[in-house]
This record gives structure tokens, sequence and C-alpha cells, in this order.
């Protein structure tokens, strides 16, 4: 898996064999700031499970704006937004803005 971060975002990718279509790739959002990816091609018995356990450092992303994309390459892209330096993660009131500073 190749990780690529700006002060903006972070982005994994990873290349994926033909066998591993869209619907057999699970991305779960887990506490403490965690991702984890599944990839399981159920029919075959060999050369078909692929799993990563992503760790960010706690309070640097928004887990909220995880976003996946599957290509038809075969190419799996995860995107999650970074944090404003000093921003927390109390909701403020109503449906302003999502963070108190």
């Amino acid at each position: 898996m190749i990780v690529q971060s700006t002060p903006a975002s972070h982005s994994l990718s990873v290349t994926l064999p033909r066998v591993i279509q869209p619907e057999m790739v699970t991305v779960s959002a887990k506490k403490g700031d965690r991702l984890d990816v599944v990839a399981d091609a159920w029919h075959m018995e060999r050369d078909c499970h692929y799993e990563w356990q992503i760790r960010f450092t706690p309070g640097d992303v928004d887990m909220s704006t995880v976003r996946a994309r599957f290509g038809q390459d075969g190419n799996l892209t995860l995107e999650v937004q970074r944090r404003v330096p000093g921003q927390s993660c109390i909701p403020r009131f109503g449906m302003g803005l999502r963070y108190r500073c």
C-alpha cells in the first residue's frame, strides 16, 4: 500500500488482483482513528485474501471524510481529510461548523 500525505489529506492506494471486484472489498472505520480494509475473493483458495489495518495519529484525521474509490484497473484508493491544527472532536451546536477550535 502506498501512502501519500499532504497538510490537507492522506491518500492510500493499492492495486489489487483483477479477481478482486468492488463488492469483495470492505472498508471499516474503527475507534481510535483506525481504518480496517479487507479484500477477499471468497470463491478462490489461494492468493485471495488481503487485509490492512491503518492507524492514524490520534486527532489527525476527520474520519467522517473517508472516501474509497475502486478503479477499473483494480486500484483501490482511500482518501481521508486531515483536521486543521487546533481542531478538536467536540461537536459544535446545530448544523454550523463541525468542530470547535
